[in-house]
């Protein structure tokens, strides 16, 4: 008589435990499983359109994806505590319209107070937000869908809904200039990246992120001022919003009133994509990188293949949909 049929469990650890080869399998997936679908994509899209690797088209989509990456990678760190910042794109709207005020005409200040006004209005909207999240504990939703609507309104508000345009040629290089045969917006996009990534991995701050978004009642009984943490990251990416509202105004050299309308949405989009979790603690800087890009390369894809962009928007939504839902199933074995 066997074991299984005295009803003793069997003490074979290969029926216990998944194949060594099974695990390595699902660990890659796990761990590389975006750059690969990124790679697939260009992949794919190189054999639909033979203009996809060109180098003027390539250098087009960084320049592209450079205005949501930095969007996206402030929002990795309000995602990452659980948290959601819908207020970005108006946020941006705002900052770029302050900025445009002091880089405009014949009289604009010198340039580095127009780049210094927009980032403070960016980072003061976004610390408005942290403190309202952090220390009243309005739901992250509701706080920052009343800023998308403020924003907007002080936008408007600002110069009467009318457009800024006329910006100096100093200032519209932060979004026109070539650096070394690089565009601007992607030297700074970068930048931004290898800044936050470093911030998240290597540092002390950066674990408090992880671990107020992991557990906050265990992180704040370990001694994590979690109010302060929660605080930080909206200004983050208020600051970050803020810096892209200059990149568009200085591309353009225009700040609209209307600018940085759905922006928030393929910000979420691509830290969704990206792999960090709406449940929060779970995700990397990189992931999210790779995210925007796959959007990037999606939309410029679709309109080298002449894609309407209203079935653009719906494949964008269907993935954004399935991200989600791949996220889920990660947690419910985990």
């Amino acid at each position: 008589m066997t074991q299984e049929s005295a009803g003793v469990p069997s003490t074979n650890p290969a029926a216990a435990t998944p194949s060594p080869r099974g695990v390595k399998v699902a660990e890659f997936a796990k761990r590389y499983g975006i750059i690969l679908a990124f790679l697939l994509l260009c992949i794919a899209l190189s054999l639909a359109s033979p203009y996809f690797l060109s180098v003027n088209n390539l250098l087009n989509v960084l320049r592209q994806t450079s205005i949501n990456g930095i969007l996206a990678i402030g929002m990795t760190f309000v995602i990452l505590t659980r948290g959601i910042d819908l207020s970005v794109g108006a946020v941006m709207a705002c900052a770029a319209m302050v900025a445009a005020s002091f880089a405009a005409g014949s009289e604009a200040s010198p340039v580095y107070v127009p780049i210094m006004m927009g980032l403070l209005v960016g980072l003061g909207l976004g610390m408005v937000n942290g403190l309202f999240v952090a220390r009243f504990a309005i739901p992250p939703f509701v706080m920052t869908l009343g800023m998308l609507s403020m924003a907007r309104g002080l936008t408007y508000i600002y110069n009467d809904g009318m457009p800024i345009s006329n910006l100096s040629p100093a200032f519209s290089f932060i979004g026109q200039g070539v650096l070394f045969g690089i565009p601007m917006p992607v030297i700074l996009f970068l930048s931004i990246f290898l800044v936050c990534w470093g911030v998240l991995k290597l540092t002390t701050y950066g674990r408090y992120v992880y671990a107020v978004g992991g557990n906050p009642k265990a992180a704040k009984t370990s001694g994590i001022r979690t109010r302060l943490v929660l605080f930080s990251v909206y200004a983050i990416s208020g600051l970050m919003a803020g810096l892209v509202g200059l990149m568009v105004a200085a591309r353009t050299s225009a700040a609209l009133p209307q600018a940085g309308v759905a922006y928030e949405l393929d910000a979420i989009a691509a830290v969704v994509i990206g792999g960090t979790s709406l449940a929060g603690g779970v995700g990397t800087i990189v992931g999210t990188v790779f995210g925007a890009l796959i959007i990037g390369v999606m939309n410029n894809g679709l309109d080298l293949l002449g894609v309407s962009s209203f079935y653009q928007q719906l494949i964008k939504g269907a993935i954004i949909v399935l991200a989600v839902m791949l996220d889920r199933s990660r947690l419910g074995r985990d």
